[in-house]
């Protein structure tokens, strides 16, 4: 195992039978230290179990999801284990890079970066869709059967990934996920910063284009609060149920009255999400 591959140990806590641990390591997809955090289901003690991936929002780290969702009964009792990245390089101290919570810090928005002084460093597709995957296969007792989900910025990221990559996910969804970045202040404010202002590199990394383009025919199942503050402006659902209904794209797009863009409405439907992934990482291929 080389120096790069090697992981530290950051905490380890018992979790409903099963293991809530976080680790730090030196990513090179980032030429940074990172820390991760997974939760192990009690099964992973005697064999190897299917994971999902979820990726968190803006302003949120590696813990969010695990302090907040309440996931790890049911991740427990389905034999899921449970992987999230924190949401951009750390410790860099870059010009500008704290001075907004929609824009550097905490807000890689899973893209490539390829402007400077951006494109060393924040490489989050990268790292999220080959570089920690690869280190969770090397030192946990994972399956090869994977999923993907997250939340806000992380929905955007959930999806554009399993979109790009047909076949890599089992199953994708999403809480209030950032569908059509390049029409939205978010997007638009990153992707100019990260990618530059031609407009023809930020589709890559964008639902609604990709969706529209036939990148994949990968099924979306996706939950989206009424009452969130975030959603005419920031999120624009109705943006990716028009390009699906245009290219006969599955999607389940579920709207519920009166929930807002926090954590509450992720963990108020979090089974939902988890059964839909369990479903999918057992069936037989």
């Amino acid at each position: 195992m080389s120096m790069s591959e090697s992981l530290e140990l950051v905490s380890a806590t018992k979790s409903f039978g099963g293991w809530l641990k976080r680790y730090k390591h030196h990513a090179r997809a980032l030429d940074c230290e990172m820390v991760f955090s997974i939760y192990l289901p009690p099964q992973a003690e005697s064999e190897r179990v299917p994971l999902m991936w979820w990726l968190s929002g803006l302003t949120c780290t590696d813990e969010n999801f695990m302090q907040k969702a309440g996931a790890q009964r049911l991740a427990a009792e389905l034999g899921i284990a449970i992987v999230c990245p924190d949401t951009s390089p750390r410790g860099l101290d870059l010009p500008g890079e704290h001075d907004s919570y929609d824009f550097g810090s905490g807000a890689g928005f899973y893209v490539n970066a390829t402007q400077e002084p951006w494109a060393k460093h924040y490489r989050m597709y990268d790292y999220v869709a080959e570089e920690l995957p690869s280190v969770v296969r090397q030192h946990f007792p994972v399956n090869g059967r994977e999923s993907i989900s997250g939340h806000s910025m992380g929905g955007h990221g959930a999806l554009v990934l399993a979109l790009r990559r047909p076949g890599q996910y089992a199953a994708v969804s999403a809480f209030a996920p950032v569908v059509n970045p390049i029409e939205c202040p978010w997007g638009q404010k990153a992707f100019s910063h990260y990618l530059g202002e031609d407009k023809r590199a930020w589709t890559q990394y964008d639902a609604c284009e990709l969706v529209a383009k036939g990148a994949s025919r990968q099924p979306l199942f996706i939950d989206q609060g009424e009452a969130d503050n975030f959603l005419e402006e920031q999120l624009m659902p109705e943006r990716l149920e028009a390009a699906c209904e245009k290219r006969d794209h599955p999607l389940t797009l579920r709207r519920h009255a009166g929930y807002d863009h926090s954590y509450y409405f992720i963990a108020s439907f979090i089974e939902d999400h988890l059964r839909y992934h369990a479903e999918r990482l057992y069936k037989k291929r």
